[in-house]
């Protein structure tokens, strides 16, 4: 999803102070805005595409138009499907930032790391927890 890379690369981030503990208050309260900022975006985009099927929703008579048309809207409904799971994933963050879970890998119990958590806010394991579960599900133990 091309506009959420977008979305994090250009939301500034985080400069920790020097011996700041890691899931300071401080960062706590970054990671919160930007997930809630990212939401936001996410909501009105959703809005945007239920505006645009409202629209636009008259078939049109030449076939291949109607065809065309079909398969707009069905890519943008499988873009918001993907946004609405994503959305999912961003209101777990906030409950994790709200139980003092954020930022820690749910098998290992580790720090995720700064520089994971700027790239993808939602992330839930360490690098190397998401390879070992990526192999076992390529292996299909799952």
């Amino acid at each position: 999803m091309e506009n959420d890379i977008d979305f994090i690369e250009n939301f500034p981030a985080y400069e920790p102070k020097k011996n700041e503990e890691y899931m300071s208050p401080e960062m706590l309260e970054h990671f919160k805005g930007k997930l809630l900022a990212w939401k936001v975006q996410l909501l009105e985009e959703a809005n945007g595409t239920v505006s645009h099927l409202k629209k636009d929703s008259d078939t049109p008579a030449d076939p291949n138009d109607r065809a065309s048309q079909e398969e707009e809207f069905a890519l943008e409904l499988r873009t918001r499907d993907r946004e609405r799971k994503l959305i999912a994933k961003i209101d777990k963050s906030l409950r994790d930032i709200e139980s003092g879970e954020y930022g820690y890998c749910k098998i290992s119990g580790d720090e995720i790391g700064l520089g994971r958590m700027e790239a993808r806010p939602t992330a839930t394991l360490t690098v190397e927890m998401k390879r070992k579960q990526e192999i076992r599900e390529k292996q299909g133990v799952a």
